[in-house]
């Protein structure tokens, strides 16, 4: 990245699905326009798409309201998911046993910048 480019990030905490599942939607936005990444992501099959689409819609915002940026000339930086806190539940099993249920949470972060000028 050259020097003096601005970035704008939005972060979703404690979000209800695994970072693993948010993991795969990465490689899909990375390096695409705000609009194209979007739609891509409208329309993954993945239940997980949503909330990274809403966070990615966020920084586009983000940059429209606090940087000046024309939303539709902004380029997905980098997007990264980190695991967030695991919610422990137990599920009643035979014979007074019980099983553990994790609920995993995510932290969800994409980052965008204006699109360089070839």
């Amino acid at each position: 990245m050259t020097t003096g480019t601005k970035e704008t990030r939005a972060t979703a905490k404690y979000v209800r699905v695994s970072a693993s599942k948010v993991r795969q939607l990465m490689p899909l936005i990375v390096g695409r326009t705000v609009p194209e990444a979007v739609t891509v992501l409208r329309f993954a099959d993945k239940g997980a798409a949503e909330p990274l689409r809403k966070v990615l819609e966020s920084a586009a915002a983000n940059a429209e309201n606090n940087d000046g940026y024309d939303p539709d000339e902004l380029v997905v930086a980098r997007a990264w998911a980190d695991e967030g806190p695991t919610m422990r539940r137990f599920q009643p099993r035979a014979q007074g046993r019980a099983y553990r249920i994790r609920k995993r949470t995510s932290h969800i972060t994409v980052v965008v910048t204006p699109a360089e000028e070839d």
